[in-house]
C-alpha cells in the first residue's frame, strides 16, 4: 500500500470515527453523566459491605470536586438521610449532636495543616471544616456519599434532564441568558454566597446553613438549567460537523450506509 492510499484510509477512517460521535454524542454524554452521578452512591455501599479500600478510593477520586462536608452531604444506612448543623433550625437530630464524643471531632484534635484544634464545632474553624471532610460516617449515621447534597442534585439533574432532552433535541432552543441566570444561576449564588459570606473569614453577618431540601433544589435547577442552554447548541454544533463530514465523504466518492 503506498503512503497515500494508507493516508486515505486514515483520513476516511477517522472522518467515520467523527460520524459516529456526532451521530451519537448525547448516548455518550448520558452514560458519563450517569456513571458519575451513580458512583457517589456505590462509595457508601462499599463501606457498609465492607469494603473500605475501593470505598476510599472513589472518596478520593472525587475529592477535588467537592468540598465532601459531611454535614451537607447525604448518608446511607444510617438513622437519618443527612445531618444539617443546628444552625439549619432543622427538626432531625443535628450533626453536633451526633459527632459529641467522636475522636475524630475532639475539640482538642489537631487536624493538618491547620495549627488550630477543631474547637467548638458551631465556630466553623478551618480544622473542623477538614474534619468534616475526611468524616466518611460510622455505622450509627451510615456513610456519605462522594458528592455533597447540592452536587448530587446538580449532575441528577443533568442526567434527567439529558434523557428528557433526547425526546425533544430537534425542537428545543437554548434558554435565554436572562432566564437562564434567573433560574440556574441566581439561586445557587444566592444561597451558596449567603453561607459563605457569613463564615470565616468574611464574617459580614450570622453564619448560616441552608436545610437539604434547598440544597437539592438549587442544584437540580442549576443543572436543568445547565442542560437547556448547553445542550441545544451541542446537538446544533454535532448536526453542522455531521454535514460536513457527510459532504466530505460524498465528495470523496466514499458511501457512508
Amino acid at each position: 500500500m503506498t503512503p497515500s492510499a494508507s493516508n486515505r484510509q486514515r483520513a476516511v477512517r477517522l472522518n467515520r470515527i467523527g460520524l459516529w460521535v456526532t451521530a451519537h454524542w448525547l448516548r455518550v454524554a448520558l452514560i458519563i453523566i450517569g456513571v458519575y452521578a451513580s458512583l457517589p452512591w456505590v462509595a457508601p455501599t462499599l463501606m457498609k459491605l465492607g469494603a473500605t479500600g475501593p470505598a476510599n478510593v472513589l472518596y478520593t477520586l472525587y475529592s477535588p470536586f467537592c468540598h465532601q462536608f459531611a454535614f451537607r452531604s447525604f448518608f446511607l444506612f444510617g438513622e437519618q438521610a443527612a445531618y444539617p448543623r443546628e444552625s439549619t433550625g432543622t427538626a432531625d437530630k443535628p450533626f453536633e449532636a451526633y459527632i459529641e464524643g467522636l475522636p475524630e471531632f475532639s475539640p482538642d484534635r489537631v487536624v493538618a495543616p491547620f495549627p488550630g484544634v477543631i474547637g467548638d464545632p458551631r465556630e466553623f474553624s478551618p480544622a473542623f471544616q477538614l474534619a468534616a471532610r475526611e468524616f466518611v460516617g460510622n455505622e450509627q449515621m451510615g456513610y456519605k456519599t462522594t458528592l455533597c447534597e447540592r452536587d448530587v442534585a446538580i449532575y441528577s439533574a443533568i442526567f434527567v434532564g439529558g434523557l428528557a432532552f433526547a425526546r425533544v433535541r430537534r425542537r428545543l432552543r437554548p434558554i435565554p441568558i436572562w432566564l437562564y441566570v434567573l433560574l440556574g444561576i441566581a439561586p445557587i449564588a444566592i444561597d451558596g454566597l449567603s453561607q459563605l459570606l457569613g463564615n470565616p473569614p468574611f464574617n459580614l453577618w450570622p453564619p448560616r446553613e441552608t436545610l437539604p431540601v434547598f440544597r437539592v433544589v438549587t442544584g437540580a435547577l442549576f443543572g436543568l438549567a445547565n442542560v437547556w442552554l448547553g445542550f441545544p447548541y451541542l446537538e446544533m454544533s454535532m448536526r453542522e460537523s455531521q454535514q460536513r463530514i457527510m459532504s466530505k465523504l460524498a465528495r470523496a466518492g466514499i458511501s457512508i450506509t
